[in-house]
């Protein structure tokens, strides 16, 4: 981890291992398996030794960390050098940042970022680059994720690097508040030889067509998170965490928490969660889950809501609202008040609905058993729900319908994508409690009909959101950049 003079943490470099990519043809086949190496080979050749800089604000509990962490355990085995940096700040630096991220989404905060804000984000972005420029070769690759990055976007492409920033937030209209974010950021933009979102809407007015990329994320079906594990390990999982009441069951959990690292070495869950519940469920409950951050946007509180008045009365089933520990993620300055928000409103509910509604949160210390834990719960659940008001796009969504599961989710931004006819359930007014509250229980009282949909909802992912076809929209762009330069700086020995 390195230290500018001022003492403020800096860049902090993340070390991914590696995964041959041998093993994507058992899901997604020959054909694609024979594209994905042959379009490696190609952009390799392209490369020729540069290196791919992969630069955010988080090496855990947010989707970009968990989408690079994805795919950079393939590009070893291809041949394609590839770091990862999280950038430093101070608090002020990241309510700045997060305030931005809520803009983009189009809800405005109290006053405007002024002229100070502007110059505390430039500074903070400036120190961040000196440290990136002391690694980075002229020539090399950068991949910026998101609004902590984008003022890194002018230093490294004056020193003669390749600059793509990757925008995983929006939404497809404009109010004032996405106006304001945009004008914050724009003047940091200009130097960006690309720019990459995840729906065509995203795509701000003033971007020249010749720089937008779209890109949607993908998931990794062999990561911690997304991988098969035995019905006894789940339940054995949950029970660790104290999620579920394993003394329902006759024998109790029948295996080890047991999972498989990214470095390939078997792991166990043996950390427990923070769960606030009167009540548990037992292994055959139905288990209504939306796992995501303490963010208002993800409106946890809706969910909560919308099962107390509409499924909790004469219907089956628990509820698990489910995110990573408040003091863990370092750019979510508002996780804690949010998380708080929910615990009291909780507090409030009848003692009989409160014993079926349970807030867990999972800690962060161990990345891989972090993602076990969701795997687990995801798996066990009966229904799925991503119920925000905003959504970039939603990874949790395909995470869901990987596991085979029905996800009712709001119909916003990339969920939309992600839930196709007869995968899932499309929500036309996320803040209509009645009909969340109505298909959430359509789905409890019809197993029939919520496998069907799982089963199409696994079919669907596999077709269109794993890594193969991720890595290779990244190596067109890429390659369409280094093709396009005339004479790139001779390379160090």
């Amino acid at each position: 981890m390195l230290t500018n003079e001022d003492n403020v943490t800096l860049l902090q470099n993340v070390l991914v291992p590696s995964r041959p990519p041998a093993a994507l043809q058992t899901v997604i086949g020959a054909e694609r398996y024979t594209d994905l190496v042959d379009g490696a080979a190609r952009f390799r050749n392209q490369l020729d030794g540069r290196t791919i800089w992969n630069v955010n604000s988080t090496a855990v509990g947010g989707g970009v960390a968990e989408m690079l962490a994805a795919l950079l355990v393939y590009l070893k085995d291809l041949g394609i050098a590839s770091q990862w940096l999280v950038i430093g700040g101070d608090p002020d630096f990241f309510a700045i940042t997060k305030r931005l991220h809520n803009e983009l989404h189009g809800v405005r905060g109290p006053g405007d970022l002024g002229d100070a804000e502007a110059r505390h984000y430039a500074e903070v972005e400036a120190a961040n680059a000196a440290e990136l420029l002391s690694l980075a070769q002229p020539g090399d690759i950068a991949l910026l994720h998101d609004p902590q990055t984008a003022g890194l976007a002018g230093p490294l492409a004056r020193a003669g690097v390749h600059v793509v920033w990757r925008c995983h937030v929006g939404v497809d209209w404009e109010n004032d508040a996405t106006r304001a974010g945009w004008a914050f950021l724009r003047p940091h933009l200009g130097a960006a030889q690309g720019l990459v979102f995840s729906r065509p809407a995203y795509v701000p007015s003033w971007v020249p067509a010749d720089r937008a990329r779209i890109i949607p994320p993908s998931i990794d079906p062999f990561s911690a998170k997304n991988q098969e594990l035995k019905p006894g390990a789940v339940d054995s999982i949950l029970a660790t965490i104290g999620v579920l009441d394993s003394t329902a069951a006759p024998s109790g959990p029948s295996s080890p928490g047991q999972f498989v690292r990214a470095d390939g070495t078997i792991g166990e869950v043996i950390s427990s969660a923070e769960v606030i519940g009167d009540g548990r469920p037992g292994p055959d409950d139905p288990l209504v889950v939306q796992i995501s951050r303490w963010d208002h946007l993800k409106d946890m509180a809706g969910v909560m809501r919308g099962f107390a008045e509409y499924v909790a009365p004469g219907g089956p089933g628990f509820l698990a609202l489910v995110g990573p520990s408040v003091s863990n993620v370092a750019d979510d300055p508002e996780g804690a008040v949010v998380y708080a928000e929910c615990v009291q409103q909780w507090r409030a509910l009848p003692a009989a609905t409160r014993a079926r509604v349970l807030l867990v949160t999972l800690p962060l210390d161990d990345v891989d058993e972090n993602a076990a834990m969701v795997n687990a719960i995801q798996r066990h659940a009966t229904v799925i729900t991503q119920k925000s008001l905003a959504e970039g796009f939603g990874l949790t969504v395909a995470e869901g319908m990987w596991k085979g599961r029905p996800v009712v989710g709001s119909a916003v931004g990339g969920i939309r994508d992600q839930i196709a006819p007869g995968t899932g359930v499309l929500l036309q007014d996320a803040r209509d409690l009645g009909t969340f509250g109505m298909e959430v229980r359509a789905l409890l009282d019809q197993p029939e009909l919520a496998d069907r949909m799982g089963a199409a909802a696994h079919a669907y992912i596999r077709e269109n959101y794993l890594g193969d076809i991720h890595l290779l929209r990244y190596a067109q762009l890429f390659g369409s950049l280094l093709a396009a330069a005339q004479a790139l700086p001779a390379r160090r020995p």
